[in-house]
């Protein structure tokens, strides 16, 4: 092996060396952000922030209207739906579909076991802490769970983020990738600014939830990247597409 040879290997193995140490230190900061928060919260720190930022989206005089003409709030409500349950779990069977037609069927179970493993995490969190839904203002949309963090913030990152990731890896072109990962990242902070509009969330609850949702789907990102590597899951495309 020549040393020019032996050198372009070390380099390239410094550059992955540093690109799982970013890897690491952004899933690491995602969740310390998250127990920080979590410690505000209990402490009661956050308690006026949360007041203002809801209030502040209320018609002054008349706290059950929310700023905005009424199509507005029946946006919002449109909005919050795709953070539910049902969207969300036809999204990863439509999903899970698409991979069991392409034959790739440890790619349809990593899936199902992400948002699974999400949701589970989510349901743990919102028992742990049972923090109160807001009792300022009229809620926009029926609610049953405790409030913090927000179920539908956090499973909509867990989600969209996890199934953006994974179409991503196998597109040939950078702008297609960029598309489906902007595109998961824009319904995962519209779903969240929703439920604080409609009034039944803090927005600390939803900030915790992009931030646990986040961090989950990078945990997430690094296993596909792991099992990619073993054959276990469809290798990422960085090529360009051929002419036929």
């Amino acid at each position: 092996m020549t040393d020019l040879t032996q050198t372009g290997l070390a380099t390239l193995a410094r550059k992955v060396e540093l690109r799982w140490l970013a890897y690491l230190v952004l899933v690491v900061c995602l969740f310390w952000g998250v127990a920080e928060l979590a410690d505000e919260v209990l402490e009661g720190a956050t308690r006026d922030l949360d007041r203002d930022i809801l209030l502040a989206l209320r018609v002054p005089g008349d706290l059950s209207d929310p700023i905005g003409p009424p199509w507005v709030e029946e946006m919002g409500r449109d909005l919050t739906a795709l953070g539910g349950t049902v969207v969300l779990t036809l999204a990863t069977l439509l999903v899970s579909g698409y991979f069991l037609m392409r034959h790739k069927v440890s790619s349809m179970l990593f899936l199902l076991a992400a948002v699974g493993g999400g949701i589970a995490l989510s349901s743990i969190a919102k028992v742990l802490f049972d923090r109160p839904r807001p009792d300022l203002v009229p809620h926009g949309s029926i609610v049953h769970t405790a409030s913090f963090p927000s179920g539908h913030s956090m499973m909509a990152a867990v989600a969209y983020l996890s199934l953006g990731v994974l179409l991503a890896r196998v597109q040939p072109l950078r702008r297609l990738k960029l598309f489906i990962l902007a595109s998961a990242v824009l319904l995962t902070l519209l779903v969240g600014v929703s439920r604080v509009y409609l009034g039944v969330h803090w927005p600390t609850d939803v900030f915790a939830g992009w931030l646990a949702g986040a961090g989950w789907a990078a945990v997430c990102f690094g296993a596909a990247q792991v099992l990619a590597r073993r054959g276990h899951v469809e290798p990422e495309n960085c090529e360009p597409p051929r002419d036929p």
